[in-house]
C-alpha cells in the first residue's frame, strides 16, 4: 500500500537571545513531515528536519523541492515492516546532501511502523520510564547573564553543565570559570565548555593550557573543522580531553570517518542526528568509535520536542552513563507539548502527558 507524506515549515521562537561564537539566534525554522499509508490517513508517523543556517549541509532554500521529491517517491512505496527497512528506505529516498531530512524521514518512517504513537524505539526509556542524564546548558552572553544561568542550573539540580564560551573576552571567561569552581568543585560539578571552533590555532595551546586547571570534562570543538594537522596536536598532547563536533559535518562515507578519527584520535566524539545524516549515520558514528575506544555522546541540534523525541528514544538504546546534550526541549515559547519532561538534571518520558502537534 502506498504512503503519503505532508509537510510543513515551522518557526521556532526562543525565549530569550541564544548566542554562540556563531552569532545569536532568535527563530529557526524546521519543517514537520507527516507519513501515512493512503489508505489509513489517521494513523500518521511524525518526523522533523532541522538543519542549523552555518553549520548543515542542508540547501535550506532547497528543502521544499527536496520533500516534494521525496513525498513522490514514497506513493509507489508500501509503509516498511521493521526497524532496519525503515531506516534503508530513508537511505533511498534522501542522499547524506540533505541530513536533516533524512533524520526527519527516518523518524517518521519509525513512527509510522509503530502505529504513530510517537514510538521509535521501543526501549527502557518508554516502557521503563528510565531517565536520561542530561547536561545544563549555558548561552553565551554578557558574564553577569552568563551567572545567572548558571545558577539556574544549578537550582534545578544539574550536576553536568556546558558552558559556551569564545565569544566574549578570555579573561572574562575565565574569571567566570574561576567563580564557579571556586563554588562548585570537580566532585560536585562537572564540567563541560565548548567554543564552536572559536579558537585561532595560533594561540589555541595558551587557552587550553589555562583552562587546564578548571579540571574540565571536555572542550568540545576548540579550532574550527578541517585542520585536521592541528586539531591531532591538541587531541595528542591532551591538555583538555578534546570532543569533535562540527568536524564529523559533512563527511558521510564510512571510509572518511574512519580516516578521520584514526588520524585526529579524539577523546571523544558528539554525535548529533540531523547534521550527521540520521539515525543509521548515528549509530554507524557509535560503533566505529567504540571499536576505537573513542568516547561519545548525543545531542539535539536544537529541534522540536518531535526531534528531540526520537533522540532521546535512540540515546536509550545504548548504556552509555555520560550525561547527553537533550535539554534543549524547553528553549522555545512555541514547542509542540509532549511528554518530554527535564528534571533534576534528567530527561524522561511522562505516559501520563499527551502530545499536541501540528496539522499538516
Amino acid at each position: 500500500m502506498a504512503l503519503t507524506l505532508k509537510y510543513k515549515k515551522y518557526t521556532l521562537n526562543f525565549k530569550f537571545e541564544a548566542g554562540t561564537s556563531r552569532g545569536t539566534m532568535t527563530t529557526r525554522d524546521i519543517w514537520i513531515v507527516a507519513v501515512c499509508e493512503t489508505n489509513y490517513p489517521s494513523v500518521i508517523g511524525f518526523g522533523e528536519c532541522a538543519p542549523l543556517p552555518q553549520l548543515s549541509v542542508d540547501a535550506l532554500n532547497r528543502m521544499d523541492e527536496m520533500l516534494g521529491s521525496i513525498s513522490k517517491k514514497l506513493t509507489s512505496i508500501s509503509k516498511p515492516k521493521t526497524t532496519a527497512e525503515a531506516l534503508e528506505m530513508a537511505v533511498q529516498c534522501v542522499s547524506m546532501d540533505f541530513p536533516s531530512i533524512r533524520f526527519g524521514l527516518e523518524t517518521a518512517l519509525l513512527d509510522l511502523l509503530n502505529q504513530g504513537q510517537r514510538i521509535i524505539f521501543k526501549n527502557r526509556f518508554l516502557a521503563s520510564g528510565d531517565s536520561l542524564p542530561i547536561n545544563g546548558l549555558i548561552w553565551m552572553n554578557d558574564t553577569q547573564h552568563m551567572r545567572a544561568q548558571l545558577d539556574d542550573k544549578l537550582a534545578q539540580g544539574f550536576t553536568c553543565i556546558k558552558i559556551k564560551i569564545g565569544a566574549l573576552d578570555f579573561d572574562n571567561e575565565l574569571s567566570l570559570l574561576t567563580t564557579i569552581r571556586e563554588q562548585q568543585g570537580g566532585d560536585k560539578l562537572v564540567l563541560r565548555v565548548d567554543a564552536n571552533g572559536a579558537f585561532d590555532t595560533s594561540d589555541v595551546l595558551s587557552k587550553l593550557k589555562a583552562l587546564q586547571k578548571f579540571n574540565l570534562h571536555s572542550i568540545e570543538q576548540p579550532i574550527m573543522p578541517r585542520q585536521f594537522e592541528a586539531m591531532q596536536l591538541l587531541c595528542s598532547k591532551n591538555i583538555v580531553p578534546i570532543a569533535l563536533d562540527e568536524e564529523l559535518i559533512g563527511v558521510p562515507d564510512p571510509k572518511e570517518q574512519k580516516e578521520l578519527l584514526e588520524f585526529i584520535k579524539p577523546q571523544y566524539i558528539i554525535l548529533k542526528p540531523s547534521l550527521v545524516g540520521g539515525i543509521a549515520a548515528t549509530r554507524s558514528w557509535i560503533k566505529l568509535a567504540e571499536s576505537m575506544g573513542i568516547g561519545w555522546w548525543i545531542t539535539s541540534a536544537l529541534e522540536s520536542n518531535i526531534g528531540l523525541n526520537s533522540i532521546c528514544q535512540l540515546t536509550a538504546d545504548y548504556n552509555n552513563p555520560l550525561p547527553q546534550g537533550l535539554g534543549t526541549g524547553q528553549l522555545y515559547d512555541n514547542n509542540f507539548e509532549s511528554p518530554l519532561q527535564v528534571s533534576r538534571g534528567y530527561i524522561s518520558y511522562n505516559q501520563n502527558q499527551k502530545w499536541a502537534l501540528p496539522i499538516i
